[in-house]
């Protein structure tokens, strides 16, 4: 009970990093870039603070890390400018569209064999993406955006299969965001700085709360899932951004975007969900 209870937490901190990061940039309160940086800014102080509290040590700096905080910077990035022009809804579908389908191919290509069900379900999952991509009246997200999110969901779904081997989630989480932030930073060097109270508010939550806190969070929970478990819990973030969005931003709920997230929701969590016949012993995706 306490680990779906840690789960549902983490994905209401995912969701709301979709609400946070669009409300903030397009509702013009803080510049993207500015918001992307106090929000790893953020989540570092608080990780640190908490490490230093604990007494514990700051992660050597290895290939891990490396790829720890690489991954951060690619989803960072891709995140926030991503919704200059994306819904929060729209925003989370595609991120995890792409995390799922791309931790499919990482198990698939690290020992588990897709079944038929498997591949069945990943290709109406990857029909649902291209609903919302395809250009057309009811479709066709902008397609700057979408590619950005497409990099913010590969940089994910790299982030999570890294982290299920984290020995200390809340180490690991601050040593990477540590490490994140000057990357983030050369950001600030290619447009205009502009923050009010307000973006800078939501970008010390979304940076502190549901990034720093819930990132933490869901390396530990990690520990404790399988690949194609940690996969379908990922599939309620979507919905619960496009329910948030609608209720808090006043984003429509078009029946395309209802469409292609049943869709994604349904053909990823078919696949993850089917008995998995393995190679050469089970993946770690």
């Amino acid at each position: 009970m306490r680990l779906i209870l840690l789960t549902l937490l983490t994905m209401l901190a995912f969701a709301a990093n979709s609400i946070l990061t669009r409300a903030a940039v397009d509702g013009g309160h803080i510049d993207p870039s500015s918001f992307a940086v106090v929000r790893v800014l953020a989540g570092a102080a608080v990780l640190l603070v908490i490490m230093g509290a604990r007494g514990a040590a700051f992660p050597s700096v290895n290939r891990a890390r490396g790829v720890g905080a690489l991954s951060l910077t690619a989803y960072m990035v891709g995140f926030t400018l991503a919704y200059l022009t994306l819904d929060a809804g729209l925003g989370a579908l595609i991120l995890f569209g792409v995390v799922q389908i791309t931790m499919f191919l990482h198990a698939a290509a690290t020992g588990d064999r897709p079944g038929l069900r498997q591949i069945g379900g990943a290709v109406v999952a990857f029909g649902g993406l291209l609903l919302v991509l395809w250009p057309g009246q009811q479709g066709g997200a902008d397609p700057v955006g979408a590619a950005l999110m497409v990099m913010a969901g590969l940089g994910w779904a790299v982030y999570t299969i890294a982290g299920r081997g984290a020995r200390d989630p809340l180490a690991t989480t601050g040593a990477n965001f540590t490490l994140c932030l000057p990357l983030v930073a050369v950001l600030l060097l290619f447009g205009p700085v502009d923050i009010s109270a307000t973006g800078l508010l939501l970008a010390v939550i979304c940076g502190g709360v549901t990034s720093g806190l819930g990132y933490a969070l869901w390396y530990r929970v990690l520990t404790r899932m399988t690949g194609p478990t940690a996969a379908v819990v990922q599939l309620s973030v979507p919905i619960i951004a496009i329910l948030s969005g609608a209720m808090l931003l006043g984003e429509p709920l078009g029946v395309t975007v209802l469409l292609a997230a049943g869709l994604v929701v349904g053909g990823i969590g078919w696949a993850v969900t089917a008995p998995r016949q393995t190679t050469s012993g089970s993946s770690g995706s």
